[in-house]
């Protein structure tokens, strides 16, 4: 680990996302100064957000406007200017950003708004709702006849934290080539946008406009067991396990063991399966169902999260004897090795001085001896790095697509006998069986893997082993998302890798880590949505825990931007030959850091309040005239609220601020009224001129009818639609990805020349050394 590199950070930021931002950067272990107004940020009035969000930083009394005042502010010698500040309070405060990148030029900045830096809604605030609305994301949570709801958690918040590290890394790993730094520009409502893709794709292929499936009906269903509920998640060829599990002969009925029966008869063993589980206890039909090898879920709640054996062993969940209140509760959803303790505390106002400590700065990581195209101002932030992706579906290979995407050689690793699940997804509107190389892939396998070359190796023999091995000793990268045990039996495991290639960064992207008492458990999105607690804060007042369901997966698009920014800290910062060993389970859970040290220490239990937040109100969604159309409101101060009661005569204009959240189901009902008597569009225009927080919920025919998704590049037509970008880097345009690779015949032999063909060059020296 000698010659690490720790990043100077300047955090100046009032929300959720960019304070999350900072946290991550803190948690690896780099410097993060927190500048702070006399009165602190607001978060400080959230003490277990400021807790958990907090942790590991610097604080400084510093307005902004003195940041950009003289060559002894902070950003003089900082790497990373972190801020959440919309293009007009930016210049009001004297941070305008385009003067900073000439005032700082080797200055890389992250700027974290709910819309983004330029449009019509540039100088919007906006929270989670708000973005997960605009950006689409809500319709698709909830049940099909109810309201779109956001994701339980600051969903989209967290998400894009991740989307700045990420972006982060880049920029800094671009100015070591080109002596300048960048703006990394992450809209939220743009990455909740990106994660929805699934939708895009299925609108465009004529399957109509995607909507809520919800958690009480379809294929799989949560239903209630004897103490809390389960998730009851299988396919098609498990059937019999789901026989056996719940033991009811019901089940056995003749024809349920045909899949298109089980499809129009299922109402009569949907209700068997009820009765079973209402008599079993969730955590005892999870594991069986498990060991079963069935990917159910049990609906985990704080309370459980903070008991759980497997956390407990990995050690997210600290014991109770290092518990502070003004730390995290849990740690980062990672094990990166040299990363600071998890129970560092957030700082009190002022206590971290206010500058950077003194000294030479590490040098950067070596640049490869490559050529002039490389070198060029212009090359991708990754160009010369070499990652052999073993990802399938979504969380592996979505990350290797980020990779891709800014530069990074990406080889493709499948087999005919075993290829990516998703090159044969079936979807509506599709043509035919996509089987491999003769037929047409999936539009889902499309959108994870467009701009990687193709490897087809069988890595159950001999042979195909020897070929992996000799591309790990030359690679830089290794990403897999494998159940843990498999890459032992392939010969691709972290030990045997790593005697290959002592420099290699290996990225472990499992279901609950590559240890403890349930690592070896599969699951499926919907399965982590539950485990992680998510559901368990998602949902409508009172009812049964809401999943993202299967169109979204929301644990497999967020842990792919975990893994991409982890990859990008580790060659950045000089981190070699360590095993990135990523909980997917952990990664959601983390988002919910507040909620659970607010549980340790004063017992409240969190539980779905549909789109509620403290603090705010009125914050949901209301229906529109139209169809099944909806708006979000979230209004979060006093201005706003007299705002809204201007246009909504109904509601009082004077009542003190705790009558608003002691009355919000008046509140709701008195809005509802008034929105359903008004186009959507209307309506949101009339509310915005008034200065209410108000957007759209959008849905995947609106994105693909606003030309904002493709202007800003987070969907792309190439011709046929691809997901695209979740930010903006304001000194790196990436070019269209080219398109996927097909399967092809398994390799019968690598000579010299095709290896070095495949790496992208024969004189290509590692990245990292």
């Amino acid at each position: 680990m000698s010659g690490q590199r720790t990043f100077r950070v300047v955090e100046v930021t009032e929300s959720v996302a960019g304070a999350a931002c900072g946290r991550l950067f803190a948690a690896l272990g780099h410097d993060v100064l927190l500048c702070e107004p006399p009165t602190g940020t607001p978060l400080r009035a959230r003490e277990f957000t400021f807790a958990a969000l907090g942790a590991g930083k610097r604080s400084t009394v510093l307005r902004p406007e003195q940041l950009a005042a003289d060559e002894t502010s902070p950003l003089a010698t900082a790497d990373v200017l972190i801020t959440d500040l919309t293009p007009a309070a930016a210049a009001a405060e004297g941070l305008d950003l385009d003067q900073l990148r000439h005032r700082f030029p080797r200055l890389v900045t992250v700027s974290l708004t709910a819309f983004g830096l330029t449009g019509a809604y540039a100088e919007s605030v906006g929270d989670s709702l708000l973005a997960e609305a605009y950006g689409g994301l809500a319709t698709m949570v909830g049940e099909p006849d109810r309201r779109p709801l956001s994701l339980g958690g600051e969903q989209s918040a967290h998400s894009a934290a991740f989307v700045g590290l990420y972006g982060a890394m880049l920029a800094l790993r671009h100015r070591d080539r080109t002596g300048c730094g960048d703006l990394v520009e992450v809209a939220l409502s743009d990455v909740a946008a990106y994660m929805d893709w699934k939708s895009d794709v299925l609108h465009d292929l004529g399957g109509g406009v995607p909507k809520r499936a919800g958690s009480s009906q379809g294929g799989w269903r949560v239903v209630r067991a004897k103490d809390g509920w389960v998730g009851v998640i299988f396919s098609a060829h498990q059937w019999p396990a789901v026989v056996e599990l719940f033991g009811d002969p019901r089940l056995s009925a003749p024809g349920l063991d045909d899949a298109e029966q089980r499809a129009r008869r299922s109402d009569e063993w949907w209700a068997v399966i009820a009765e079973a589980a209402a008599s079993r206890e969730a955590v005892e039909l999870y594991t069986e169902a498990q060991r079963l090898g069935l990917p159910f879920g049990h609906a985990a709640d704080a309370e459980s999260l903070m008991a759980d054996e497997q956390l407990r062993t990995r050690g997210f969940v600290l014991p109770p004897g290092m518990r502070r209140r003004d730390a995290p509760v849990v740690g980062p959803p990672w094990t990166v090795p040299g990363a600071p303790s998890s129970t560092v505390a957030a700082p009190r106002l002022g206590d971290g001085g206010g500058s950077f400590t003194a000294g030479p700065r590490p040098a950067a990581a070596r640049t490869p001896r490559a050529s002039v195209a490389v070198q060029h101002r212009d090359a991708a932030p990754l160009d010369g790095l070499v990652v052999l992706d073993f990802g399938t579906i979504t969380a592996g290979a979505a990350t290797s697509r980020l990779l891709a995407d800014y530069g990074a050689t990406v080889i493709k690793i499948e087999s005919q006998g075993r290829p990516d699940p998703f090159r044969a997804w079936v979807m509506p509107g599709s043509a035919g069986k996509a089987d491999g190389a003769q037929t047409p892939a999936s539009p889902m396998f499309a959108s994870n893997n467009a701009g990687k070359r193709r490897l087809s190796l069988d890595l159950k023999t001999d042979h195909g082993r020897a070929i992996a091995h000799r591309l790990i000793r030359r690679a830089d990268v290794l990403v897999e998302n494998f159940r843990v045990g498999v890459t032992a039996r392939m010969g691709i495991d972290y030990a045997t890798a790593h005697r290959l290639n002592p420099d290699l960064v290996y990225l472990s992207l499992s279901s609950q880590g590559v240890f403890g008492p349930e690592a070896s458990y599969g699951s499926f999105g919907s399965t982590l949505d539950l485990l992680s607690g998510l559901a368990a804060v998602t949902g409508y007042p009172g009812e049964r825990p809401m999943w993202s369901g299967g169109d979204v997966n929301y644990p497999d698009q967020v842990v792919s931007f975990v893994g991409a920014a982890l990859v990008a800290d580790a060659v950045t910062s000089g981190r070699r030959g360590i095993h990135l060993d990523v909980s997917q389970r952990e990664a959601v859970a983390w988002t919910l850091a507040d909620q659970l040290g607010e549980y340790v220490w004063t017992g409240r239990m969190p539980a779905p309040d549909g789109n509620h937040r403290p603090g705010a109100a009125p914050h949901d969604t209301y229906p529109t005239a139209e169809p099944d159309s909806w708006l979000a409101i979230a209004c979060t101060s006093a201005g706003h609220r007299r705002a809204l009661a201007e246009v909504i005569t109904a509601l009082p204009g004077h009542e003190p601020e705790d009558w608003w959240l002691n009355h919000q189901d008046t509140v709701d009902a008195t809005i509802s009224e008034w929105t359903a008597r008004h186009p959507r569009d209307r309506a949101v225009a009339k509310l915005r001129r008034a200065g209410v927080p108000a957007v759209p919920v959008n849905t995947a025919a609106d994105r693909a009818r606003d030309p904002r998704y493709r202007e800003r590049r987070a969907a792309l037509r190439v011709p046929e639609w691809l997901k695209g970008f979740p930010m903006i880097l304001h000194g790196h345009t990436p070019p269209d990805p080219a398109p996927a690779p097909t399967l092809g015949d398994n390799a019968e032999h690598l000579d010299d020349d095709a290896l070095d063909a495949l790496l992208g060059g024969a004189d290509r020296p590692s990245f990292l050394r």
